[in-house]
């Protein structure tokens, strides 16, 4: 049985998402569970994975915040264990990132060429205390960082916005994420094309600061 399937976990926020992929078709679910995510969090994830099975992982991903503290804690552990146990590469991918993937993939299937107006894709999402976490990205054929995801309040995000020369279009997030799971299987895939493989010890979850193990 030959290992081929990214299976991608997203838990940093009360929603939890799970996506799983063979490079073609992607399937994927979203469980609003709130406080109940780290008690029904793997009863879930094995009845996903199936028709699949853990040996025919090739892979994994999982969204390493900013997000929720406890979720995204929680998610990172469990990849990261499985990740260890597999000896399958890790891929960490930030919650951000893989809303601005997503809306990417979005537009693009849209008609109207005005919606493809942008170069740069920003990300805001609420914080704590009345901030913001941000974070801003150029999608096309490659995917690259323009501003690494921070808090800010909301007075120095439009100074950081005002600042960008680059037509852009921004994105709104909420604080339930779940179903952005699909753009951290989709970072990790194009990840993995560019040829990383990045190992378990080295995904950390990012709380909006800087990164704790």
């Amino acid at each position: 049985m030959s290992s081929r399937y990214t299976l991608a976990i997203h838990t940093s926020s009360p929603d939890l998402g799970l996506a799983i992929s063979d490079g073609g078709d992607i399937r994927q679910q979203v469980w609003p569970l709130g406080r109940e995510q780290s008690n029904l969090m793997h009863h879930h994830l094995q009845a996903f994975l199936q028709p699949q099975t853990w040996a025919e992982l090739s892979a994994l991903a999982v969204a390493i915040g900013p997000g929720g503290f406890t979720g995204t804690r929680i998610g990172v552990v469990l990849a990261r264990t499985l990740a260890q146990q597999l000896q399958i590469p890790l891929f960490g991918v930030s919650s951000l990132a893989a809303i601005a993937q997503q809306e990417a993939d979005r537009l693009s299937h849209r008609s109207l060429p005005s919606e493809l107006s942008f170069e740069q894709i920003a990300v805001q999402m609420p914080a704590q205390r009345g901030q913001l976490f941000t974070g801003i990205y150029q999608v096309s054929d490659q995917f690259t960082v323009m501003q690494s995801d921070a808090v800010m309040t909301e007075a120095v995000w439009q100074e950081t916005l005002a600042t960008l020369e680059k037509p852009y279009h921004l994105v709104k997030a909420e604080s339930n994420q779940g179903d952005y799971v699909t753009g951290v299987l989709e970072l990790a895939h194009r990840a993995r094309t560019a040829g990383h493989q990045p190992n378990w010890s080295d995904v950390l979850p990012f709380y909006g600061q800087h990164p704790i193990e």
